[in-house]
């Protein structure tokens, strides 16, 4: 006969109860909940705020008088400011209005208001190209990068750096553009003089995220001195990136000096090496880039090297000041225009 066991009463065990989980998920949805109503209402703001500037416009536009509109602009915007606060002061409704003209779509405002602050917007009103603006906008909301941020990128002349990167590959259909700039800003890495290639390499790597930013969204760093074994000869690659978006491999070797056109050959090899033993599944064929401190554009149009898939760009490791900046970028422009302009002509 089988003895029956008693059950074990419940007071005997206590249950003991752990809220940690139930709170973590809770606070989770007042975070993301949170999140957005302020996006919500900081869209609904930035929409006001075209509305108002594209009511004014269109009144002063109607009376088509210079001195009615400075009259009516002083005075309407008292009147708002006495009734609904200081966002309403003259300055800031003349802002509303130069916001309203130089984006004139609402149905693009609303869009680009979900991702970027009234804030982001007073950034974008003074630049002078509709290029410029519609690129660091979209800079903006693909990096969700703060005001902060965006203002070093138009610092650094990022639109200007990738539109003359782009001139150089943008006859070939299978070279991405907008991937890359010229030159690259790497004061960050604060090399003294007489530096060494593996000193550039050392100190990209103690600045690994700064430099990632650098070269923009969607690089991963893969490997550093990638070992490839041909003909039992070693040959080491400075750094291996992987591109989660375009989905390929990105090789990068660092130079000091001019480029010379004996790296094109060196950049060519390592690509096919890493096309055959690297390259996976579902991946894009490898491209590369070629860091110089100083480039040889000459030589570089006529290797037509964005054929092959290679990237030459110079690296500065001091930024000029600010004028010098824009004064070198523009004759650079200039130059890649020109010579974007006579290959078209070939």
């Amino acid at each position: 006969m089988v003895k029956k066991l008693k059950s074990t009463e419940p007071f005997d065990h206590p249950i003991v109860f752990s809220n940690e989980k139930l709170f973590d998920d809770l606070s989770k949805l007042i975070e993301q909940s949170r999140q957005q109503v302020a996006m919500q209402a900081n869209s609904a703001l930035t929409v006001l705020f075209w509305q108002v500037g594209k009511r004014i416009n269109d009144d002063i536009l109607r009376n088509q008088r210079a001195a009615y509109g400075k009259q009516i602009v002083s005075k309407v915007s008292t009147q708002l400011e006495n009734s609904y606060g200081r966002n309403f002061a003259e300055k800031n409704v003349r802002r509303m209005m130069q916001f309203a003209e130089i984006f004139p779509d609402m149905q693009i405002v609303v869009t680009l208001s979900r991702q970027l602050s009234w804030s982001h917007f007073l950034i974008l009103i003074p630049l002078k190209s509709v290029e410029a603006k519609q690129f660091y906008a979209q800079l903006a909301i693909n990096e969700t990068l703060g005001v902060r941020e965006l203002r070093k990128q138009i610092a650094n002349k990022a639109f200007e750096r990738i539109e003359i990167a782009n001139l150089q590959s943008s006859q070939n259909e299978n070279f991405p553009i907008n991937t890359f700039k010229d030159p690259y800003l790497l004061d960050f890495l604060g090399l003294q003089n007489d530096y060494l290639e593996k000193d550039i390499e050392t100190a990209i790597l103690h600045e690994l995220e700064k430099f990632i930013m650098e070269l923009g969204k969607g690089f991963a760093f893969v490997e550093r001195q990638k070992r490839m074994i041909i003909d039992g000869e070693d040959f080491y690659l400075d750094l291996l990136f992987f591109h989660r978006s375009l989905k390929r491999l990105v090789a990068i070797e660092l130079k000091l000096g001019k480029f010379q056109a004996k790296y094109k050959g060196q950049m060519e090899l390592y690509l096919k090496w890493l096309n055959r033993n690297e390259r996976q599944e579902g991946e894009e064929t490898p491209i590369g880039l070629i860091l110089c401190a100083e480039s040889s554009k000459e030589q570089v149009e006529l290797l037509e090297m964005h054929k092959d898939g290679i990237m030459v760009a110079e690296y500065w490791t001091e930024l000029p000041p600010k004028k010098e900046l824009e004064r070198k970028l523009h004759f650079a422009l200039i130059e890649a225009k020109e010579r974007f302009e006579r290959k078209k002509l070939l």
